[in-house]
């Protein structure tokens, strides 16, 4: 089972991120590396929202921003780890659209319900397979870790 290494700041970023647009979705990349059983975080990069039909519900990153943090993950020697968003009062579990909408086999999608305007539940889904005919999403254990001294 592949497992998410997230330091505790930014477990607290992505969480902070959600409470800050609610009553709206948040959304942003996780940048990282892999690593033997799963992914290891090293930071959460923001993104706007260019959904302006339903953006209490659905997200979606522009094309143009994505390639930014993707230029921004190789300079740094990183990749993109996955993506995170937000559940405004609606349970921190994948949709049928965040299904139909995620496309990036071997990454992590982390989903944090914000209840009236509180972080409460944070999951992630790491999106197996090898083709979009057979892509699945399976739980993924998050393990956040304490800085080093």
């Amino acid at each position: 089972m592949s497992t998410l290494r997230l330091p505790r700041a930014v477990y607290a970023a992505l969480r902070a991120h959600g409470e800050e647009t609610y009553p709206h979705e948040c959304c942003g990349a996780l940048l990282g590396l892999p690593v033997e059983d799963g992914w290891q975080v090293t930071a959460a990069v923001r993104a706007g929202n260019t959904r302006t039909d339903s953006a209490h519900n659905r997200y979606q990153i522009s094309p143009a921003e994505l390639v930014k943090i993707e230029r921004e993950a190789r300079r740094q020697s990183l990749e993109i780890a996955g993506f995170y968003h937000s559940h405004p009062d609606h349970p921190a579990q994948w949709s049928a659209t965040d299904f139909a909408e995620a496309h990036w086999l071997g990454c992590c999608y982390v989903i944090t319900e914000v209840a009236q305007g509180t972080a409460a539940v944070t999951n992630s889904f790491f999106l197996a397979g090898t083709t979009e005919e057979d892509k699945r999403y399976e739980p993924q254990p998050i393990a956040i870790e304490e800085p080093r001294e």
